[in-house]
C-alpha cells in the first residue's frame, strides 16, 4: 500500500472509514471491528478514521482496542471534533435518532467554542487509548462557520503547537466551505466527503485548485456517492447523497458501469481510484464494517485500469455536468 506524506505522517492511498463500527444502520460486533482492521492491517493499510459521533463514542473505543497492540508510530489515526457527547438521562431505553443502532442515554451537542473542541479531543483521547491524534477534523461545521473558523480552529491549532495533535482539517460533505477554510484559515488537510467521484465533481472548480496552490491534503471519502457506485450493476433503487438516486444519475452510473465492463474492470473498482489521479489527494478512506469488506476495497484500489477508460469516463461526466447545467437553466 503506497504511503503520501502529510505533516510527516505516512497516509496509505487507502483508509479505514469506522463509521459502521458505531453500529451505522445495523450492529456490528466487537469481534467484527477488530477482524476488519485485523484484515486491513495485513493488506498494508495504516490510515484510520474515527468520530465521537460515529455511534456516541463506540466506534472510537471500538477502534481503539483493535489498534491497541500495534506499535503507534506505525498507523494514522484520526478523529473529529465539533459535537461533544453528553448524558441523556431522558434517553434511558431508547435508541439514538441519528442512525446508529446504540442506547440514547448519550447525546450530541454541537459546540465549537475553544473549550469544546479541546474537551472533545482529549475525551476522544480517552476513548482511544492514546495520548496523541494524528489528524484532527472539525466536522461537519456547515451551520456553524463563525464559531468554527474561529474559536474551533484556534483550538485545533493549540492542540496541534501542544503536540496532542499532528494534523488539523476539517471533514464535510460540501466543497465551497473547505475552500473557505484553506482561504481563510490555517490548516493541513480537509476531508471530502462525495465531492469528487466519478459522478460528482463539485470540488474541481475550486477547492482541489486551492489544496495544490496551499499544499492542503484532500483525503476523499463517500467515494460511492451513499451506494450509487458500489455496484457492478446500479440497481434501480440505488442511493446517491443518502438519498433515492435522481433517474438522470443512475442512468449516468449504468453508462460507466458498462465502460467499465468493456475494458474488464468494475464500477466500484474505478470508484475508488478515481479521486487518487488528482495530486491533491493524498489518500481515499473507505468504510468497513467486515473483512469482506475491507479485502474487496484493498482489491479495488488495486485493479489496474487503463488510461483510455478514464478518458472516457470523464468524458461521460462532462456530458452529466453540461445536460445538468442546461437543466437547470
Amino acid at each position: 500500500m503506497t504511503a503520501a506524506r502529510l505533516n510527516g505522517l505516512p497516509l496509505t492511498s487507502v483508509g479505514v472509514g469506522g463509521a459502521q463500527f458505531g453500529n451505522l444502520f445495523r450492529e456490528t460486533t466487537d469481534d467484527e471491528t477488530a477482524a476488519a482492521i485485523d484484515a486491513a492491517w495485513e493488506r498494508g493499510i495504516r490510515y484510520f478514521d474515527t468520530a465521537p459521533h460515529y455511534g456516541l463514542g463506540l466506534s472510537e473505543r471500538r477502534m481503539g482496542a483493535a489498534l491497541r497492540s500495534r506499535p503507534r508510530d506505525e498507523y494514522v489515526l484520526s478523529t473529529k471534533a465539533g459535537r461533544l457527547l453528553v448524558d441523556n438521562p431522558e434517553g434511558e431505553g431508547q435508541l439514538d435518532d441519528d442512525g446508529f443502532i446504540v442506547p440514547a442515554t448519550t447525546k450530541r451537542v454541537w459546540d465549537f467554542s475553544r473549550d469544546g473542541v479541546r474537551r472533545s479531543i482529549h475525551e476522544s483521547l480517552e476513548r482511544l487509548g492514546v495520548d496523541r491524534i494524528d489528524i484532527a477534523y472539525l466536522h461537519d461545521p456547515d451551520a456553524h462557520w463563525d464559531a468554527a473558523s474561529t474559536t474551533g480552529i484556534e483550538a485545533l491549532r493549540e492542540l496541534r503547537d501542544e503536540g496532542v495533535i499532528g494534523a488539523i482539517g476539517v471533514g464535510m460533505n460540501q466543497a465551497e466551505m473547505p475552500a473557505a477554510f484553506i482561504r481563510e484559515c490555517d490548516i493541513d488537510v480537509v476531508m471530502l466527503a462525495g465531492r469528487y467521484t466519478l459522478l460528482d465533481r463539485t470540488a474541481e472548480r475550486e477547492l482541489l485548485p486551492l489544496a495544490v496552490e496551499h499544499d492542503v491534503a484532500i483525503v476523499a471519502a463517500g467515494v460511492y456517492n451513499s451506494g450509487l457506485l458500489s455496484s457492478p450493476e446500479v440497481p434501480a433503487d440505488a442511493r446517491f447523497d443518502y438519498s433515492q438516486a435522481p433517474a438522470a444519475l443512475i442512468s449516468g452510473a449504468r453508462d460507466m458501469a458498462a465502460l467499465c465492463r468493456e475494458y474488464g474492470v468494475t464500477l466500484p473498482d474505478a470508484a475508488v481510484q478515481f479521486a487518487l489521479r488528482h495530486p491533491a489527494v493524498r489518500s481515499v478512506v473507505l468504510g468497513a464494517r467486515t473483512v469482506e469488506h475491507v479485502t474487496s476495497g484493498v482489491e479495488r484500489a488495486r485493479v489496474e485500469i487503463p488510461a483510455e477508460l478514464w478518458e472516457r469516463l470523464d468524458e461521460r461526466a462532462a456530458s452529466l455536468a453540461a445536460a445538468d447545467h442546461d437543466s437547470a437553466r
